[in-house]
């Protein structure tokens, strides 16, 4: 479990927390957090599609770390999720 909190591997450990910290608040009422679990998807899913390409284009780390994110995120200007 240790590599899911390493920032450099989980890039959606905000939207993870987020999702667990509401599951807590409502009493596990899933359709209360209904919004964080699709931002979470939606995150996944972006950085799964960045990953995909920096296979295909032979870079390395397929995952950005967490610096590398952050620099992407920046140069978009807004959150993509």
């Amino acid at each position: 479990m240790p590599r899911l909190r390493d920032p450099d591997i989980n890039p959606c450990m905000l939207e993870s927390d987020a999702s667990i910290r509401c599951l807590d608040a409502n009493n596990y009422d899933k359709e209360k957090c209904s919004t964080y679990f699709l931002k979470y998807k939606s995150c996944r899913k972006f950085w799964h599609s960045i990953m995909i390409q920096r296979r295909h284009n032979g870079v390395k780390p397929f995952m950005p770390t967490a610096a590398e994110r952050d620099e992407i995120l920046g140069e978009m200007g807004k959150m993509p999720y």
